[in-house]
């Protein structure tokens, strides 16, 4: 798959060049990133600069010069405030490449820019430029992947979230709303709070010099296994009982977390809204309900 990828990225830049709408060719993102991880499923995130947008955009049969697609996605300009365009297309040789399409004009607006945007200070590289219009671009300093020291505020605020919303996955499961349940646990736990702490644990443990990649996909890899698997206990299928024994997975490696981190950072952690959140969790899931009364 690799070679697919790299045979459709010289197909792109050939084609590109042979383009008189086209100008520059960026690649970016995990390919060109040195804190990313890269295998066979890798995206190709190609940039063209193009001296006329709506040429490409009022007709998207040009993404075909590089394979069939399967599948596509389409956003204009105004879904990016104006800035440019995206084409995402899934090849029939199941590559996926990410087109991102700039007039020159705006192009050149985010060149000059006081900071370079973060899609660029991940990691790019230019493989085509006809009127050097990238002359002025600031290398990339990857602090846009870095985790970063939150400040106590955010500590504060973080955690005060993550016990508030444990009430509500509580409450769910004791009704066996298992939506709503997954809803609060996943997306708003998981997703907001507990993917952050897990940051931070290891941000600070590498002196905030070191990215885990989207959504802590390189989780595992900074983590001991006995930490690990404490985490993995966070996770739970359909059944109610499953539930509520990842909630108190949850409270337990949030809590040890957070207090470790809150004593190296000199912060203070809520250890009474923590003992206040865990004995209401154990109130709801011990009362009855009104048939078992």
């Amino acid at each position: 798959m690799e070679n697919k990828r790299e045979i459709q990225l010289m197909e792109i830049v050939d084609w590109a060049a042979s383009s008189e709408a086209i100008r520059a060719v960026l690649l970016t993102s995990s390919l060109v990133n040195p804190y990313a991880p890269v295998d066979p499923f890798s995206d190709l995130d190609i940039e063209f600069v193009v001296s006329d947008i709506q040429q490409f955009l009022s007709d998207d049969t040009w993404v075909e010069n590089f394979g069939k697609k399967i599948a596509m996605i389409v956003e204009n300009e105004e879904a990016f405030e104006g800035r440019h365009a995206m084409r995402m297309v899934f090849y029939e040789n199941y590559t996926k490449v990410d087109f991102k399409i700039y007039s020159v004009e705006k192009f050149l607006e985010d060149v000059e820019a006081d900071e370079l945007q973060e899609d660029w200070d991940v990691g790019y590289v230019v493989l085509l430029d006809k009127d050097r219009l990238t002359k002025n671009m600031k290398p990339p300093t990857y602090e846009a992947v870095m985790i970063h020291k939150p400040t106590e505020q955010e500590f504060a605020t973080l955690f005060n979230d993550f016990w508030w919303d444990m009430t509500y996955v509580a409450k769910c499961l004791w009704r066996g709303d298992l939506f709503y349940a997954k809803f609060m646990s996943e997306d708003n736990m998981r997703t907001q709070y507990f993917t952050t702490i897990i940051e931070w644990h290891i941000g600070l443990e590498h002196d905030w010099k070191v990215s885990t990649n989207k959504k802590g996909r390189l989780f595992k890899k900074y983590l001991p296994p006995v930490l690990w698997k404490k985490i993995e206990a966070t996770f739970s299928g359909s059944d109610i009982e499953d539930n509520w024994r990842a909630l108190f997975a949850y409270a337990d490696i949030g809590s040890e977390l957070g207090i470790e981190m809150a004593k190296k950072l000199g912060y203070p952690y809520p250890i009474e809204l923590e003992q206040n959140i865990r004995t209401y969790l154990e109130h709801v899931r011990t009362m009855k309900k009104k048939e078992e009364l």
